[in-house]
């Protein structure tokens, strides 16, 4: 947290404590690129008032990747939903809106990857899977018009929501698939965001959500694993769903958390131990203000109204220093190629970093451009665009379960 602090670089540096190891050896690494990074900046510290977010550059990386995509994405077959959801809510916190006829487009797409046993699929004609589904309810309600929201098939999704839930709470990905915390959150959400939510739906969800939070305080991808920032994040805000996150041990939680912020580099890390890496600026400071909102409930008397519990210009000077491309598109840390995953979640933990709990008030490091649009901390699509499909599905009736019944 150099730049932010002025802190000497040497005063935050990984201490070995004369036992080398090779996760030792990997952050001295990181550390020494970051630092050829910031070193400039804290001699002529006027780089850090007119630093840029290369807006312009990273829309152009975006819209490129809904025309062709690179050879190296044929790895992705089965992520097609993703890819296009990372690539509109990366546009849209650009404030960049996608040209009508590309929107259309996009959602006929979308609607080829529907299964017709409900829920989607990680392209055409691939089995329904809840992670493809997450993301392509969110695609389709960040576009946020009327015919993105009629593609989703309501009654076959609830059929498939309800088949994923198993008699323990927890859900798996797809049929025969792995059970994974995920899979809970991506339910919830799509149930919630498309007014198909039951209390039935989610039986003993919460019971089996809190059996994953482990002695560190995160949550991890099935009880008895590590804690882990994705999953912590996913386990965490489907309890906010739910009106239980008074279950999880809240305390465990937040100490966890805010020690996943690196000290030199001002990113988060994942797990305990490990790397610093883009995409936790959005999983792991994501988190943060859930967690203040539940402290708030509470009425806290400790919790200071200026910030999310973690040191957002920090996050912000390795978001804007350490990972934009010069030609577009964000990276996990210095050296990484880009790819559109981390710039969605690098241009999302930004937006989180820049806002606050005032009202009204932002806190941007660099150019006042800089400034992004707010993203909704528990789905993770824009603000409006949750208030808009919110609206929307509101006036669609609950599906009674008895009468949809495969």
């Amino acid at each position: 947290m150099a730049l932010a602090d002025g802190t000497a670089l040497e005063n935050l540096r990984f201490r070995t404590d004369g036992v080398v190891t090779r996760t030792s050896v990997e952050q001295e690494v990181v550390e020494k690129a970051v630092a050829q990074l910031y070193e400039p900046v804290m001699k002529c510290p006027i780089n850090r008032v007119n630093v840029v977010l290369l807006r312009h550059r990273h829309i152009g990386f975006l819209m490129r990747g809904l025309d062709v995509l690179p050879q190296g994405y044929e790895s992705l077959d089965a992520s097609q939903p993703w890819i296009c959801y990372w690539i509109i809510h990366s546009l849209c916190l650009l404030d960049s809106p996608i040209p009508d006829k590309l929107a259309t487009g996009i959602v006929k797409y979308l609607k080829k990857c529907q299964s017709p046993e409900g829920g989607f699929g990680g392209g055409p004609h691939q089995m329904p899977h809840l992670a493809p589904t997450y993301a392509a309810v969110l695609a389709l309600c960040s576009i946020g018009t009327e015919e993105a929201y009629q593609v989703i098939d309501r009654p076959n999704l609830q059929q498939f929501l309800t088949r994923r839930h198993m008699p323990d709470g927890s859900f798996t990905m797809h049929q025969d698939g792995e059970v994974d915390i995920r899979g809970a959150y991506c339910a919830m959400t799509a149930a919630v965001l498309t007014n198909l939510f039951t209390p039935d739906m989610f039986d003993k969800t919460p019971e089996w959500l809190i059996r994953c939070q482990t002695y560190e305080g995160g949550f991890s991808g099935e009880p008895g694993l590590e804690a882990h920032g994705g999953y912590t994040f996913c386990g965490y805000a489907a309890l906010i769903l739910l009106g239980k996150e008074h279950l999880a041990d809240t305390d465990r939680l937040l100490r966890w958390a805010v020690n996943r912020q690196m000290r030199l580099e001002g990113g988060f890390q994942g797990r305990t131990n490990k790397l610093v890496d883009g995409c936790y600026s959005f999983w792991v400071g994501g988190l943060l203000p859930l967690l203040y909102h539940r402290l708030r409930k509470t009425d806290d008397k400790s919790l200071d109204h200026s910030s999310w519990m973690f040191h957002q210009e920090a996050l912000q000077d390795y978001l804007l220093f350490c990972c934009q491309v010069a030609k577009g598109g964000l990276v996990d840390k210095p050296g990484k190629a880009r790819d559109y995953y981390h710039t969605c979640y690098c241009l999302s933990g930004l937006s989180v970093a820049q806002n606050n709990p005032a009202e009204g008030i932002d806190d941007v490091v660099g150019h006042e451009d800089n400034l992004l649009k707010r993203t909704h901390p528990v789905f993770n699509i824009l603000e409006d665009k949750v208030d808009s499909v919110s609206s929307y599905f509101r006036n669609q009736p609950i599906i009674s379960q008895e009468n949809n019944v495969t």
